[in-house]
């Protein structure tokens, strides 16, 4: 199991059925991880000198040099897992996670933040950027793109502060990730197809999908692949959440010279050739979901794939779960629910927390009313700006809260899941996974 904190979170099982439940669900979601592990499923992708993009086959030999620019939060492992199948000329490495280590001399690694971007962040987008001008047309082109990628691959039309600023804006405005990466697009050299617009060779492009519905356009923002959305869309979600006016100037300034044509359009989806450029989806929500569905029948349970393109806000979805479960346990016997996606929280307190925790506290009430246990769980390891993962509740925990005097409406009001989860030990800590495709949750009828 991944988890640092498995003891204590079977242990706060009142009953050995919620005791054996908590530990089931540990289990299935460490399977879950496994099965979109990068360095897997890319190395699932080489046969010996080939690499195998959807049915057809690439043979390496074929090229000169093969360059690699890798980012994301998954963008270690799927390195590796390239050297560890073909010779890499020279290679660009863009990651957050720290506690892990290329050790190679051609490859440059660089380490950003997420999800507010730092210096390294644009450091390493213009390293990346500088070694695909380099690129002959006899050369490969290897990218390699995974969840987290929007903050770490960073080249803004505006300083670092004010995208920044902006940044955290959105974030908080409960704004999904297709709207915030249209935005993203259009303040920046690099995403929505710009970083190869000018490639001279092949260019291969793996990705692992952290968005609902797998659209390669939204995905880090689209680096590798043409652009639908036009500067107007970018100015409308501004002002669709209250934004326009607060963020900075220079944000401004560029989407108005946007619309006046005065700044270029991120290229159109006809402008990138699908033969010059082949992007692939290698992992997503759906393998991890499916994982987790397989491995819940053979535990014995009888669960239920809800959806893998779950959306909304976090609190309102949580209990919308909840009840789902219960009628589908009514009518079809099914007494475990499988969800997926990326659910949002429109932040009004200043509290620390994340949207997996936030779903399961607005359900505890729900949960000990109709004996659930309820796990929801970033794959990442990291929900929000916290250090957990998310959450888990049985139908016992509200009483375990209020024991401790814990008001789940106080901390609900004030954004503040994860302070409540850490003061009952119920929090998921896993601690960075190396991999991202969204979240995933669980709910099981006791």
């Amino acid at each position: 199991m991944r988890f640092e904190n498995k003891k204590q979170i079977i242990a706060n099982g009142k009953t050995d059925e919620i005791k054996k439940i908590r530990k089931d669900i540990l289990e299935m979601l460490s399977t879950a991880i496994d099965a979109v592990d990068p360095y897997c499923v890319v190395s699932s992708q080489f046969d010996k000198f080939v690499l195998k993009i959807d049915s057809k086959k690439v043979n390496l030999a074929d090229f000169s040099n093969i360059y690699l620019v890798a980012f994301g939060k998954a963008s270690i492992g799927m390195t590796q897992a390239a050297l560890d199948h073909c010779e890499i000329s020279k290679g660009v490495v863009i990651t957050n996670d720290i506690t892990q280590k290329i050790k190679n001399p051609a490859i440059d690694v660089f380490y950003g933040d997420h999800p507010i971007p730092n210096d390294d962040s644009i450091n390493g987008a213009k390293a990346a950027e500088k070694l695909i001008s380099q690129v002959s047309e006899n050369d490969l082109l290897l990218i390699l793109i995974s969840g987290g990628g929007s903050a770490l691959l960073c080249h803004p039309r505006v300083s670092l502060k004010d995208l920044q600023e902006t940044t955290s804006y959105l974030l908080k405005s409960g704004a999904n990730i297709q709207e915030i990466n249209t935005i993203r697009k259009h303040i920046s050299y690099v995403k929505g197809g710009q970083l190869i617009q000018n490639a001279k060779c092949q260019v291969i492009s793996f990705v692992i999908s952290d968005v609902i519905g797998d659209p390669l356009s939204f995905i880090a923002s689209g680096p590798t692949i043409g652009d639908e959305t036009k500067y107007e869309h970018a100015k409308n979600i501004f002002e669709k959440y209250n934004l326009w006016e607060i963020i900075p100037k220079s944000v401004q300034s560029v989407i108005i010279q946007g619309i006046a044509k005065e700044i270029p359009e991120t290229p159109f989806i006809h402008e990138i050739s699908k033969d010059k450029v082949k992007n692939m989806v290698i992992a997503n929500n759906t393998l991890a979901c499916e994982t987790l569905l397989h491995h819940a029948e053979k535990l014995g349970y009888k669960p239920s794939l809800y959806s893998t393109t779950l959306q909304g806000e976090a609190r309102i979805v949580g209990n919308q779960l909840v009840d789902i479960l219960i009628e589908k346990n009514k009518k079809e016997e099914i007494n475990m629910l499988i969800a997926g996606g990326e659910t949002t929280v429109t932040v009004k307190g200043s509290g620390k927390g994340g949207r997996n925790q936030e779903m399961v506290l607005a359900s505890l009430n729900n949960l000990q009313k109709n004996s659930i246990v309820f796990a929801s769980f970033g794959t990442d390891g990291i929900d929000g700006m916290s250090t957990a993962a998310g959450a888990i509740a049985d139908s016992n925990s509200l009483k375990r809260a209020i024991d401790k005097n814990l008001n789940v409406d106080v901390f609900l009001a004030d954004n503040n899941s994860n302070v409540f989860f850490h003061e009952i030990n119920d929090l998921l800590i896993t601690g960075p996974t190396g991999t991202n495709v969204m979240d995933v949750q669980i709910l099981i009828k006791q």
